[in-house]
């Protein structure tokens, strides 16, 4: 009968279908591991806690050469320069390319390179002409050898100023008085958590803020890659290029406080040809860090490197050789990209499993709701071609004439 056959062809091509996976998909597997090249420190660095592992759905964000603990370079490539830092990336913050990266997306402490992440949580809280006074609670838990801008209790001081003592100095007392204010009702640990907030938004997923200066803290990790996202995202700031590029500040006094000068401390700059300027960090733990961006020929580059030694060449030679190697790069040269807020948090490459290749059968290709609704609808249009045959076989064997309904037409011979 015709509408067997149409049936049945249908049916068979519903079978035979391309597979399309529509249900829970296998991620990429991680890149073959390649080591980076490294250089053994003069010095061997104090042993320090191993690191939380990552999630395996954090390994591929930005691209499946990325899911590495090793190095991931563009194929042709010159090998990328031997460095004591444990961990780097390289990428374009004009095209979110990353040009190459060494364990890119590995937990690692960050020491004062953090204060990046509390600089995009709050600059767009805070208002830069804003006065705010210094109180002794916002110091009193800093070690005054550690780096400071040299706020006092009691002092004002402008917002703006406050930024330009954390950028400039590392100020870790300007970093405690901005979380505070940033914080709201919640004080510093409100800012602290702004920061965790902004992390997430940026799809930072190993970064965790447990200060607001990035001195040691229980559970606080970055990785080279969320370094990356988080220099995009503050080096899109006007205000921000300003102020990490100010080479001198002059801190202006107001009522009851004293004006001074601050300079800038060991960054590329006036040391690296296009340096937009750069953040440095270091604890016992985190050793060398560091943040920088230079720009040539219309190339704005950011290196981020964490685990750094200060022998032979210490963060900020590293740092210049890793500039030097991405910018003679090709400008199409990448191993993956730096993922943007508004995209979907698993929105990276695929790969079909197994059972989920073309031509594996009907489960492996279509949704168990597809596969169910189909199957009802063929087993319907099978019933009904019954029930109309064995009406017309009634009608026959009364002796009355075949109907002429669409039915019945539809259920005979040709």
């Amino acid at each position: 009968m015709t509408i067997f056959r149409i049936a049945a062809v249908a049916f068979s091509a519903f079978l035979t279908a391309p597979a399309v996976v529509v249900g829970s998909p296998t991620r990429a597997e991680a890149a073959p591991y390649v080591p980076c090249p490294a250089v053994k420190p003069l010095v061997p660095p104090p042993a320090a806690p191993a690191p939380p592992p990552v999630g395996p759905g954090d390994q591929a964000v930005g691209g499946d050469s990325l899911a590495t603990t090793g190095l991931a370079i563009p194929a042709g490539a010159p090998m990328a320069p031997a460095v004591t830092a444990t961990s780097w990336l390289v990428a374009d913050l004009n095209t979110g390319a990353v040009l190459g990266g060494c364990g890119p997306h590995e937990h690692r402490t960050p020491a004062s390179v953090q204060k990046m992440l509390l600089a995009a949580a709050l600059m767009p809280r805070l208002d830069p002409t804003q006065i705010v006074e210094v109180t002794r609670a916002d110091l009193q838990d800093l070690d005054p050898a550690s780096s400071l801008m040299g706020v006092v209790p009691g002092g004002r001081y402008s917002v703006e100023s406050l930024w330009l003592g954390l950028l400039l100095r590392s100020g870790n007392d300007a970093a405690n008085v901005l979380a505070r204010v940033g914080g709201g009702s919640a004080g510093r640990q409100g800012g602290v958590q702004a920061m965790n907030d902004e992390a997430h938004r940026l799809q930072a997923n190993q970064t965790h803020a447990a200060t607001p200066s990035g001195l040691d803290g229980p559970g606080q990790y970055t990785s080279a890659y969320d370094l990356a996202l988080i220099a995009r995202a503050t080096y899109a700031r006007e205000d921000f290029r300003r102020y990490i590029a100010t080479r001198v500040a002059q801190i202006p006094a107001e009522e009851g406080t004293e004006g001074f000068a601050i300079t800038h401390d060991n960054t590329l700059l006036d040391h690296y040809p296009g340096t937009l300027g750069g953040k440095t960090g270091f604890t016992d733990l985190a050793r060398q860090t560091y943040v920088g961006v230079a720009e040539r020929n219309g190339r704005r580059l950011a290196v981020t490197l964490l685990g750094a030694e200060t022998a032979p060449l210490g963060s900020l030679g590293e740092a210049a050789a890793l500039l030097d190697w991405g910018f003679a790069l090709s400008p199409d040269a990448s191993v993956g990209r730096l993922v943007t807020p508004d995209e979907k948090k698993d929105d990276h490459p695929l790969v079909a499993g197994k059972s989920e290749r073309q031509g594996t059968g009907i489960l492996s290709a279509f949704s168990l709701p597809v596969v169910l609704g189909l199957s009802a609808a063929v087993v319907l249009v099978v019933l009904a071609l019954a029930a109309g045959r064995w009406r017309k076989a009634v009608r026959q064997s009364a002796g009355q004439p075949a109907g002429r309904s669409g039915r019945d037409r539809v259920g005979s011979e040709p």
